[in-house]
């Protein structure tokens, strides 16, 4: 797909070591260490960017003057091109979360390399195993308050309606109607939201589908567009990838909650929302898959 948001694997390539170039991998340290990366590729997670001291581990760190060595280390200026990358079938949408946080913080010229290291590796393109350091940049940060949502803020919303803002469960189908989940305190949703899977947007490829096809995926799980848009799932990583679609797509007004349900269900004030009755369908068809 040709898109401002996107760059093709024959593209990145040929720009490799261009001057104001950066490229972010963002998949796990041992897949960049040993699985080999892209040729001059600097290495984060969006763990290193997120708040030490929370016990949800989505949320930002809130000292801005740390965030900003951070993206300074990977050589980072303000006006800096930067193409991040990931196994698009072996993460959470983590290429998402690191463009949604980067744009978050006031970087503009990003993209996300279509097709991932799925593409770049079944191109054999090139590759390297060495770690990359780089000079630091100069990167200072202008927070963009209207890309994300805070927990209180989200709160107030769902107490009243709110026919002008859809909400959006990022997660499977089945962590929405209730499902238990190992160290999540209470299942179900957000009263009032949709379901929209992050994994559903990707061709066989790992690239991206195109636009026409995305935009009827997200019309028919209930995400209208014209409306304000906020994503959420576990940790705000998936919804930061339906984030990254959203504006793929053209949806104007799209925010991410970075604490999502890590963050809303130890809040015992915070509403939840369960359905068992399509738990039970999705348990019941399951069961009745063969093995």
């Amino acid at each position: 797909m040709n898109h401002p948001f996107l760059i093709d694997t024959k593209t990145l390539e040929h720009n490799l070591g261009r001057e104001g170039l950066v490229v972010i991998d963002v998949r796990g340290k041992a897949a960049y260490m040993f699985g080999g990366h892209i040729p001059g590729a600097v290495h984060a997670t969006w763990h290193d960017f997120s708040d030490p001291n929370a016990a949800a581990k989505g949320l930002l760190d809130p000292d801005v003057s740390r965030l900003e060595q951070t993206i300074r280390a990977l050589g980072v200026n303000n006006d800096s091109d930067i193409v991040i990358y990931s196994n698009p079938f072996d993460n959470w949408g983590d290429e998402g979360r690191m463009f949604w946080m980067l744009q978050y913080l006031g970087l503009t010229q990003l993209r996300i390399l279509d097709g991932g290291w799925v593409k770049w590796v079944a191109e054999k393109r090139r590759f390297e195993h060495m770690n990359v350091t780089v000079k630091p940049g100069s990167f200072t940060a202008k927070p963009t308050p209207e890309l994300i949502v805070l927990k209180d803020e989200l709160k107030k919303l769902v107490k009243r309606p709110h026919p002008e803002t859809i909400i959006v469960d990022a997660r499977s189908l089945e962590e929405y109607a209730g499902k238990e989940v190992q160290g999540i305190p209470r299942p179900g949703h957000i009263p009032s939201a949709v379901n929209a899977p992050w994994n559903g947007f990707l061709n066989p490829d790992a690239t991206v589908k195109e636009v026409e096809k995305l935009k009827a995926a997200l019309e028919e799980k209930g995400v209208q567009a014209g409306r304000e848009v906020i994503c959420y799932c576990t940790g705000g990583v998936r919804s930061a990838w339906l984030y990254f679609v959203l504006k793929l797509v053209g949806y104007d007004k799209v925010r991410n909650y970075p604490g999502s349900w890590w963050e809303w269900s130890r809040d015992f004030a915070a509403p939840v929302e369960t359905d068992v009755r399509l738990l039970h369908k999705i348990i019941n068809t399951d069961e009745a898959r063969p093995s």
